[in-house]
């Protein structure tokens, strides 16, 4: 009997292929010898049935055939994939294959494709099926893979919430968007003086992100400056000067007054020069040192990358969108360069942490980090580094965080720039936890004059640890960070503060105020739109609920970057390529409105990350999926049912006029 390997994609077949030293020949969709067989999907080869294929007449949206629930779902071969599923189908049910290695991504998501073809193919039940579980294709952790492969069946918790997903997102999908489209499809295409109907688009997920960049935009535009004016005393230290803020501390005649923004600034700038007209008389502006500290500060290196965080740099650094880092770190990881990409994990598992000088020993051979890799295995640092923060088996899902293999160096030459630079950031966050800590000197001073206190502090870096290691050469791009502003203190600076005491003397040359503003908050960039996503729910206010949301998000690791370029592609999103900011359009506010007066429920983040943690339940077996079914489909219904029942279609004018101001085109662009 011959063993039977099904991969995702056909790159990915014949890395296995070469693993397994599966020479056969190459056939039509396979690859096969006398013990073995290699096969692959093309991606997606099933998928879920329209409404038509249930009933010709729900071709035609209606709102007497809404909301659409089916009893039992229905699936379909996908068009253009149809050869390559017949050649799987038959490969499947072949008399000669005794086991089937499922060796599709080891996610949600591969589970699902199997999972599809497996039942439209009607493989036989009695056949054994084994899953295979790697977090990188190097040869070593494929063969570990198959080695190590469990029954099928120990995944069907996955298989169900993957099943559910989409099932979710089957009807939300269709009940809401033909819901809404039917009610408000023509008001918004009146409207923008659109020619032809199209469908308003909503979803689970990117519903609630829309709203969350239009909630974003509408708060800078509300947002009212608000003019403060700081005093600064520059103080005499030798042959230099260093600033004091004052600060109305407990003590000072200002505390807690209503003349005050915050406690370091003033509302009017007639009571700053009040108080600075104070404190200049009498000359010379003597102040006491009431205070002084000094201590080192120790940095430690940051936790790996997390798909998440690795878009966000990659939107900072490259300015690439999460869709674009997601496609360049699927191709390392197909290379052999990288581990597993889909990850939410910043952490490795203990099991990785013993072996984890192979990684670092790989990376010997990569030119612009040989040294420190070398360096490391001299001095021993990664041998404790299952004791830190750095490895947490409690804090690893599916997958560890996402780091270099060490390995496939040869392909390195053959991606772009741009995937090089992601590489190098990958390995240099990598190698950045086996170094130690970066050490800062730091000073804070507190002086006093009239009863008022002024403070300043200092902080000069001095010994690197792991910033020699993650710095890298694209620090130009990076925003303006307090490393870089650390420097700016001189060594006599320095020297002169730490040789002051308790109760001695030190003069202000002058006193100024400076004016100050306050910001409004900053728009999202696509790297900090998928942080923003991965976060949801952390600022809930109940502190049961927000523990209970701990750890959800909206959408995954896997969907995150797919969710935003749809959004843009349908046109309720704008994003700068340049710069990576996001911006809803004209049509993402307008859709944004029907949304509220409609189906609120669909702009909160609560309650979506909630459908996320109710899948993460199916697929630890807390629930059952007929049980998170239920619930889904009464909320599908009941929303569908109460759109169905308003007559609010022509309030929206004023609405959209609010916006349209905001778009030099205005109404019709």
């Amino acid at each position: 009997m011959k063993n039977l390997y099904i991969a995702e994609k056909p790159s990915v077949a014949r890395e296995f292929a070469k693993a397994l030293k599966v020479n056969g020949g190459k056939h039509d969709g396979y690859i096969e010898d006398e013990n073995s067989i290699v096969t692959w999907c093309v991606g997606h080869l099933v998928t879920m049935s329209y409404p038509e294929v249930y009933d010709p007449a729900l071709a035609k949206w209606s709102m007497n055939t809404i909301p659409f629930i089916p009893e039992q779902f229905r699936y379909e071969v996908i068009g253009n994939a149809s050869k390559q599923f017949q050649i799987v189908k038959g490969l499947l049910n072949r008399e000669d294959v005794g086991c089937i290695y499922v060796c599709t991504d080891s996610g949600r998501e591969g589970e699902y494709i199997y999972r599809l073809v497996d039942r439209m193919a009607e493989v036989d039940a009695n056949k054994t099926k084994k899953r295979v579980w790697i977090d990188s294709q190097t040869e070593e952790e494929i063969l570990r893979g198959v080695r190590e492969a469990k029954d099928l069946s120990e995944y069907d918790n996955l298989c169900a919430a993957a099943y559910s997903r989409a099932k979710e997102d089957y009807l939300m999908g269709i009940n809401f968007s033909r819901v809404l489209t039917l009610k408000y499809g023509y008001a918004v295409r009146n409207y923008l003086n659109e020619n032809r109907p199209g469908a308003i688009s909503v979803g689970r997920v990117m519903t609630c992100v829309l709203g969350m960049v239009v909630q974003r935009e509408r708060s800078i535009r509300e947002f009212v400056k608000t003019p403060f004016y700081r005093i600064m005393a520059k103080v005499q230290a030798e042959d230099e000067t260093f600033d004091a803020e004052w600060r109305a501390v407990e003590g000072s005649r200002y505390y807690q007054s209503p003349k005050l923004y915050k406690e370091n600034g003033f509302k009017n700038r007639e009571d700053a020069e009040a108080l600075i007209r104070e404190m200049k008389d009498p000359a010379p502006y003597e102040m006491k040192v009431e205070k002084i500290e000094k201590k080192v500060e120790k940095k430690n290196p940051p936790m790996l990358y997390n798909l998440a965080d690795l878009q966000n740099d990659c939107s900072r650094l490259f300015k690439i969108s999460p869709d674009e880092t997601l496609k360049i770190v699927q191709e390392l990881y197909e290379k052999k360069l990288v581990t597993y990409p889909r990850t939410d994990a910043r952490v490795l598992s203990t099991a990785v942490s013993k072996e984890i000088h192979k990684n670092i020993g790989g990376l010997r051979n990569y030119q612009a980090l040989a040294g420190y890799a070398a360096h490391i295995l001299e001095e021993g640092s990664y041998k404790g580094i299952a004791k830190t923060k750095y490895v947490n088996d409690k804090q690893i899902t599916d997958h560890y965080a996402i780091i270099p293999t060490g390995q496939g160096f040869s392909a390195l030459n053959s991606v772009s720039q741009t995937a090089q630079g992601v590489y190098e950031i990958i390995a240099r966050r990598f190698l950045s936890v086996f170094y130690p800590p970066a050490e800062y000197q730091k000073a804070s001073l507190t002086l006093e004059r009239k009863g008022e206190h002024f403070f300043a502090s200092f902080k000069v870096l001095y010994k690197q640890g792991f910033l020699e290691v993650a710095g890298n050469a694209f620090n130009s791009a990076r925003k303006k960070g307090e490393d870089e502003e650390e420097e700016k203190f001189s060594p006599g600076l320095i020297k002169y503060i730490a040789g002051l005491k308790k109760g001695s003397s030190v003069e202000a040359q002058d006193f100024e105020i400076r004016e100050g503003e306050t910001k409004p908050p900053s728009r999202y960039t696509s790297g900090t739109l998928v942080i923003a996503m991965e976060k949801a729910g952390s600022d809930i206010e109940e502190e049961e609920l927000r523990d209970y949301m701990k750890g959800s998000g909206i959408g995954t690791s896997a969907t995150r970057a797919e969710i935003i370029k749809k959004l843009i592609n349908i046109q309720y999103m704008a994003l700068n390529k340049k710069t990576q900011v996001v911006t809803p359009t004209l049509k993402g506010e307008m859709i944004y409105d029907i949304v509220y007066y409609s189906i609120n429920a669909l702009l909160q983040p609560k309650l979506t990350a909630s459908w996320e943690k109710g899948l993460g339940q199916v697929e630890r077996g807390e629930i059952t999926e007929e049980h998170y079914m239920k619930i889904l489909e009464d909320f599908v219904v009941k929303k569908t049912e109460l759109v169905k029942g308003l007559q609010n279609q022509y309030a929206f004018t004023p609405l959209f006029d609010k916006s349209a101001a905001y778009y030099k085109k205005g109404r019709g662009k």
